[in-house]
């Protein structure tokens, strides 16, 4: 659950041939716009130079893959979801939920980071503080398991039932929920587990979007369109916020939630591990089901989170 995604090769700086060769570039650029000195402080003063600098890197870092699995797309949240609530108020409901330990997650809270500093800006209007449960935390609940990828589909089981105590709700997957057919992506157990580093109690503190940034792509696109420090949510990350903010699903016109974080492989299908979990409005609840990574909707967004800066 924890291999590493980072390669092999040390990263490129500005310093080495290719970065000298971006920089002359930029350099070129700037020496052909023959700037007074006026202008020239008039570029320095205008924000967004940075995020449109990352921007274009990040979009150009890798191959423009699945290019075509984007949907236009006008579906919203749901007007009742005002976006998170406070974050203490998460923390007590989420220990309350599951039984855990909210003291570490509370103490954490006083000090959080501005999002400015790790949240491109084109995300800022989505994104938001969400306290979920530690799967470390979780597992301590299944003391006979000891292998790390049952414990995982136990939590997210432990999820799905407490979901069905609270709403009206169908699990399209029951009985598929073992590691045989779910399992974490690489990518989302990389992060989790470097934001874990600095919050060692039950209850993580997490900056995520719940689709919105991503709404009309395909799960694998979105994951394609990731920022450095974006990961996709997983199922058990979706159904904590979901318990925590049960007016994001509320009705059928809203846009629903993909979660890239997770793999699912349905036996049927030839694509081994090719579907992604998805929460949704349904007959007036709440559904949670699977379907393949490059299937595009209008209607569908995927959830992701950011790693906060150290």
């Amino acid at each position: 659950m924890t291999t590493s995604l980072a390669p092999s090769v040390t990263a490129v700086t500005q310093r080495d041939p290719k970065g000298l060769k971006f920089m002359s570039i930029v350099g070129a650029q700037y020496d052909k716009a023959k700037l007074s000195e006026e202008e020239a402080q008039r570029l320095n003063d205008t924000p967004g130079l940075v995020d449109f600098i990352a921007e274009f890197i990040n979009q150009n870092r890798r191959d423009n893959k699945y290019a075509n699995e984007e949907a236009t797309s006008s579906y919203e949240y749901p007007s009742e979801y005002k976006g998170p609530k406070p974050i203490e108020e998460q923390i007590l409901a989420i220990a309350k939920l599951f039984g855990l330990d909210s003291a570490q997650a509370l103490e954490y809270v006083k000090n959080l980071s501005e999002l400015a500093t790790f949240v491109p800006e084109k995300a800022l209007p989505y994104v938001g503080w969400f306290a979920v449960p530690s799967f470390s935390a979780l597992a301590k609940f299944f003391p006979d398991i000891k292998d790390k990828a049952e414990q995982y589909c136990k939590a997210i089981k432990l999820a799905l039932g407490k979901i069905a105590e609270s709403r009206k709700f169908h699990n399209w997957r029951e009985g598929q929920i073992v590691p045989a057919q779910l399992r974490i992506s690489v990518r989302t157990a990389e992060k989790l587990a470097e934001i874990a580093k600095t919050q060692p109690g039950d209850i993580l503190i997490i900056v995520a979007q719940l689709g919105r940034l991503h709404r009309g792509r395909s799960p694998r696109r979105a994951v394609e369109c990731f920022g450095p420090n974006e990961y996709g949510l997983d199922a058990l990350i979706g159904l904590a916020i979901a318990l925590t903010h049960s007016e994001r699903f509320v009705r059928s016109e809203e846009l629903d939630m993909d979660l890239p974080g997770d793999e699912f492989d349905d036996p049927g299908d030839g694509d081994r591990f090719g579907l992604a979990p998805y929460l949704y409005f349904h007959g007036g609840g709440l559904g949670f089901d699977a379907y393949y990574v490059g299937f595009t909707h209008q209607s569908f967004g995927s959830a992701s989170g950011f790693v906060p800066q150290q």
